[in-house]
C-alpha cells in the first residue's frame, strides 16, 4: 500500500482567502477619523461585511447552483426513465437493467475521477463531465431501441461519476466543524432539483406522439449545459498541482486497504452499501409498483417527486444542523436509516393511495440526512489530499450497490410479486443502521 503522506494545509485557506482582522480595523480607523467619510460609514462597513461573506461562501454558493441545475435535468429523466423504456417495448427486467448500467458507469467513474480530482483539481473534472452529459442525453433522445438506450445509459453513468469530485470540492472550502451542514446544503441542492426536474419532465412529456419523451431529454441537455458554463465562469478551483504532484496518488486497491484499516471508514462505506441497495431497487421498480398496484402513469409519478424534494429540502436546510449539533453525524446516521427502512414496511402493509405520499415523505425524512451524514464522516476521517480518493471509494461503493439493488429487486418484482422489493429494502436497512451505531462508538461526535 502506498505511504500516506501528512496532510496538506487547510485547503480552505487557499480556497478562501481569510481578512486580517489588524489590518480591517488599522482601515476602519482611518475611515473614521475621515470626516468625508461620516455619512457613508455605516454603508460601507455594510458593503464590507457582504464582500466578506461573498468572499467566503461565494465557491460553495456556485457550487450549490450548479448541482441544483445540473439535478434539475437529472430530475427530469429519473421518474420519466420506467416509461421511456416501455416506450421501446422494454421487458421488465431491461427496464431495471437500464438503472444498473446507469450505476456501473458511475461505479467505473467515481473512484478514476475522485483521485484524478486529487492530483488535476477540482474544476476541470466538473467541467467535462457536465458538458458529456450534454451529449448522451441528446443521444438517448434519439436511441431507436432499449439496447442502445441501454449502452448510453452505460456512458451517462461515466459522465456522472462526478459526485465525489463535488464532495471534495465542498470539503476543501470548509472547515471540519462546517463539513456536515455544507454537505446538507449540497444535498438540499440535490433535492431541490428534484423537486423542479420532474416538473419539467411530465410537463415536457407529449403524451400520444410517437416520441413522448424526446423534448424532455433535449431540456435535461440544454440545463447540463448551462451547469457546464456554470462551472467554466464561476467554480474556483480549491486544489494546487504542486500539492498533488508532490507523489503518486494510491491506485483504488490501495485505497480499499486504506478504508480497511479504518474502523471508522471500512464501516461507513459497508453502511453505503446497504443503504443503496435498498434505495436504487426502490427506485428501479417504484413507476412499475405504483402502476401495478394502483394504476399511476408518468405524471403521477413525476408529481410525487414534488413531496420528495420539498422534504428532503427542509430537512438538509433546516433540521440538518441543530439534529448534528445533539446528537453527532453517527447518531443522526442511524436515525436516518431507522426512518427510511420504516417507511418500505409501512409503503408494503399500506393499501390506500392516499397514503402513498405521506409515507414517501417520511422515508424522506430519514433518507436526506443519510447522504450528508456519511459525506461528512468519511471527510472527517481521512486528509484533505486524500478526500478524493476516499470518497470516490465510497461513491464506487453506493455504484455497485445501484447495480446489485435493481436486479434483485426486478427479480423480486417478477418473482414474489410488487410488494417483495420493499421488504427487500426494510431488511437492508436493518446492518446499514447497526454500522452507524457502531460508527458513533469509534469516534467522538463532532460539535459544530
Amino acid at each position: 500500500m502506498s505511504e500516506l503522506k501528512p496532510a496538506s494545509p487547510p485547503l480552505e485557506d487557499l480556497a478562501v482567502p481569510q481578512a486580517d482582522p489588524a489590518r480591517l480595523w488599522e482601515t476602519e480607523a482611518r475611515e473614521d477619523d475621515d470626516p468625508r467619510n461620516e455619512r457613508t460609514f455605516f454603508r460601507g462597513r455594510l458593503l464590507r461585511t457582504i464582500r466578506q461573506y461573498i468572499r467566503d461562501n461565494g465557491p460553495l454558493a456556485a457550487m450549490f447552483a450548479v448541482v441544483f441545475v445540473n439535478l434539475v435535468g437529472f430530475g427530469i429523466v429519473v421518474p420519466l426513465m420506467t416509461f421511456f423504456a416501455d416506450s421501446l417495448n422494454a421487458d421488465p427486467w431491461e427496464v431495471t437493467l437500464m438503472f444498473t448500467t446507469y450505476s456501473l458507469g458511475q461505479c467505473i467513474a467515481e473512484p478514476v475521477f475522485g483521485r484524478l480530482s486529487d492530483r488535476i483539481g477540482r474544476k476541470p473534472i466538473l467541467l467535462v463531465t457536465t458538458a458529456l452529459s450534454v451529449l448522451f442525453y441528446v443521444a438517448l433522445a434519439f436511441s431507436p431501441n432499449i439496447w442502445v438506450a441501454i449502452a448510453i445509459r452505460f456512458f451517462s453513468g461515466l459522465s456522472s461519476g462526478n459526485i465525489s469530485t463535488i464532495q471534495s470540492y465542498v470539503s476543501d472550502v470548509s472547515r471540519p466543524e462546517q463539513r456536515a451542514t455544507r454537505m446538507s446544503l449540497i444535498g438540499a441542492a440535490f433535492s431541490l432539483g428534484f423537486v423542479i426536474g420532474p416538473f419539467i419532465g411530465s410537463a415536457f412529456t407529449v403524451t400520444g406522439s410517437a416520441t413522448p419523451f424526446r423534448l424532455p431529454l433535449f431540456a435535461a441537455a440544454a440545463l447540463s449545459g448551462v451547469a457546464a458554463l456554470g462551472v467554466l465562469f464561476y467554480v474556483r478551483e480549491t486544489r494546487q498541482r504542486s500539492q498533488s504532484h508532490s507523489g503518486p496518488q494510491p491506485k483504488l486497491l490501495a485505497t480499499m486497504r486504506e478504508a480497511v484499516k479504518s474502523p471508522v471508514i471500512v464501516r461507513v462505506i459497508l453502511a453505503t452499501l446497504c443503504y443503496m441497495g435498498a434505495f436504487a431497487g426502490l427506485e428501479s421498480t417504484f413507476a412499475m409498483w405504483a402502476n401495478d398496484r394502483y394504476n399511476w402513469g408518468p405524471h403521477q409519478v413525476g408529481a410525487i417527486f414534488l413531496f420528495i424534494g420539498l422534504t428532503a429540502a427542509i430537512m438538509q436546510m433546516v433540521l440538518m444542523r441543530p439534529l448534528v449539533r445533539r446528537y453527532g453525524e453517527s447518531k443522526v446516521l442511524a436515525g436516518g436509516l431507522f426512518l427510511f427502512g420504516l417507511s418500505f414496511v409501512l409503503q408494503g402493509l399500506n393499501h390506500s393511495g392516499w397514503l402513498i405520499t405521506p409515507l414517501v415523505m417520511l422515508g424522506t425524512l430519514g433518507q436526506a440526512v443519510i447522504f450528508s451524514s456519511i459525506c461528512a464522516i468519511i471527510s472527517l476521517s481521512t486528509s484533505p489530499d486524500r478526500q478524493g480518493a476516499m470518497l470516490g471509494l465510497n461513491m464506487a461503493t453506493g455504484a455497485i450497490a445501484r447495480i446489485t439493488g435493481p436486479m434483485f429487486a426486478g427479480f423480486f418484482f417478477s418473482t414474489l410479486g410488487h410488494d417483495a422489493p420493499l421488504y427487500m429494502g426494510a431488511a437492508l436497512t436493518i446492518p446499514a443502521a447497526l454500522l452507524a451505531l457502531q460508527v458513533g462508538r469509534l469516534r467522538k461526535p463532532t460539535v459544530n
